[in-house]
């Protein structure tokens, strides 16, 4: 044996009992917050990471000696365990401009959805059946009866997310037969979601019509045949098509779908109320601004008023509520969705219900502006620029720091309005010795996680997305570094 292995082999010995670790203070008190099992499996971690270190020859046997007596192992487990319970769902402050960021959650819901959700959760609640008659009923009755006020159809009903919604009307209308859509509308979307893929898993047969930037309705009337089960319709929510184009109106669709006995649908994508939904709903009191910075963006009271048999949208983005993908039109059509066995796959549970009945609730009621998402949309230049000046003063009081209000533009995001941007406050910070991204990755790491952006190498932080309370823990993550 060679005076390598030899040393090696000292080292090993070394090495401390999982269980003898587990009985130091630093670990002891986190056994009753995180439990025995991780705390276990952490141990084991570090104790395999200096095994791998000795065998790799860059840790010797003083220099292990001396971690093992000053209880490095315990508190780099510790550490371990801190970084296990950080990488989950926890509250970050967004201040990167972008208004639904699909990385951070998209649309943070309105208070009061929030402690709906929150209380659905944690109680029982009526769900599937009448409270005044005892009679089993359906979920999303009101739901379902919110969104026809809202949006002037004649049914609705809901599913767990637009491609969802998308997914459940391929297959109860094409399912074997074909779905025919625009050639330029064969659009992929985050996360490698891509139309004509969710078709062949609908068991629907693509049929492309038109051209990438032009297609008429004649070209839909020439495909129909006897095969035909679906006449499609997807807005594409995030590019935008320019020059010589033409597309096929909805209202068009509709009067071909019924005319030839096929089923007509409608997917907007994020879906927006502007301008519309206070009062009774019949769209004209007014229950929330128009949004004319989205140029472009086809409302879902205009969908629906075409004629077509489905409008598909989301819950999460423009809405501003949980996680959804709605579905309102026809009656016979929307009794269709509901009958395939499918759709109990896809449905929502209670809390994300509640939610959804207390976001369209406050629309009804006028308060549509309320929904952070809308409201941060609509927040106007001067005020952006004074909640600058604040942060940007305060920055600037802190050691080592530099800040100064620069302008900016920020994003509605995740496909919504794609090359639409909205002007904005910034407030460019750096610090001594840092460099914007290792600044920025600093922030990440933080406590409160802070997300802001970079661009020409500058770190910015955008007024237009912080909600209440995230001025005081912008400062708070600041003060930490």
């Amino acid at each position: 044996m060679t005076d390598k292995d030899e040393s090696i082999r000292s080292a090993y010995r070394l090495l401390p009992a999982v269980d003898e670790v587990l009985r130091e203070k630093t670990l002891a008190a986190l056994t009753a917050e995180v439990g025995r099992g991780l705390l276990r499996a952490c141990v084991q971690e570090v104790i395999d990471l200096w095994r791998t270190e000795v065998a790799a020859g860059e840790l010797n046997s003083d220099q292990l000696a001396t971690r093992v007596a000053a209880g490095d192992a315990a508190r780099e487990a510790a550490a371990l365990v801190e970084l296990d319970r950080a990488r989950g769902l926890v509250p970050v402050v967004n201040a990167t401009g972008v208004v639904l960021h699909t990385g951070l959650g998209r649309a943070p819901v309105h208070p009061e959805a929030a402690a709906a959700m929150a209380q659905a959760a944690a109680s029982f609640c009526v769900l599937e059946v009448d409270r005044f008659t005892g009679a089993r009923n359906r979920r999303d009755d009101r739901l379902s009866e919110l969104l026809l006020r809202l949006t002037g159809a004649e049914a609705a009903i809901a599913v767990n997310n637009n491609a969802a919604a998308v997914f459940l009307c391929l297959s109860t209308f094409a399912a074997g037969k074909q779905a025919i859509v625009s050639r330029g509308e064969l659009v992929e979307i985050g996360g490698s979601f891509r139309v004509p893929d969710v078709m062949a898993q609908a068991g629907a047969h693509l049929v492309e019509v038109g051209t990438t930037n032009r297609t008429r309705i004649a070209d839909y009337a020439a495909a129909l045949g006897e095969q035909s089960g679906l006449l499609l319709k997807v807005h594409t929510s995030n590019f935008r098509l320019v020059g010589f184009t033409e597309d096929v109106e909805a209202r068009e669709l509709a009067e071909l779908g019924e005319s030839s006995g096929v089923t007509s649908a409608y997917d907007l994508g994020s879906g927006l109320i502007d301008g519309e939904g206070g009062g009774d709903g019949d769209g004209e009191d007014g229950g929330c601004a128009s949004l004319d910075m989205l140029e472009g963006e086809p409302l879902v009271r205009a969908a629906v008023a075409s004629g077509v048999d489905v409008v598909t949208f989301s819950g999460d983005k423009l809405l501003g509520g949980p996680q959804a993908g709605l579905i309102v039109g026809r009656r016979p059509a929307i009794e269709a969705l509901r009958a395939n066995a499918v759709y109990r796959a896809l449905r929502l549970d209670k809390a994300a219900l509640a939610g959804l009945e207390a976001t369209l609730d406050l629309y009804l009621t006028g308060r549509g502006d309320e929904l952070p998402a809308r409201e941060m949309l609509l927040r106007d230049g001067p005020g952006l620029a004074l909640a600058a000046q604040e942060l940007a003063g305060t920055l600037r009081a802190m050691e080592g720091l530099e800040a100064r209000v620069v302008p900016g533009q920020s994003e509605p995001g995740s496909g919504s309005a794609p090359g639409i941007y909205i002007d904005t406050s910034l407030v460019e910070v750096a610090r001594a010795g840092l460099s914007s991204a290792a600044l920025a990755a600093a922030l990440r790491a933080g406590n409160p996680p802070v997300f802001a952006r970079i661009h020409d190498d500058a770190l910015l932080l955008d007024m237009r997305t912080l909600l209440a309370g995230d001025h005081g823990r912008l400062v708070t993550a600041f003060e930490a570094l």
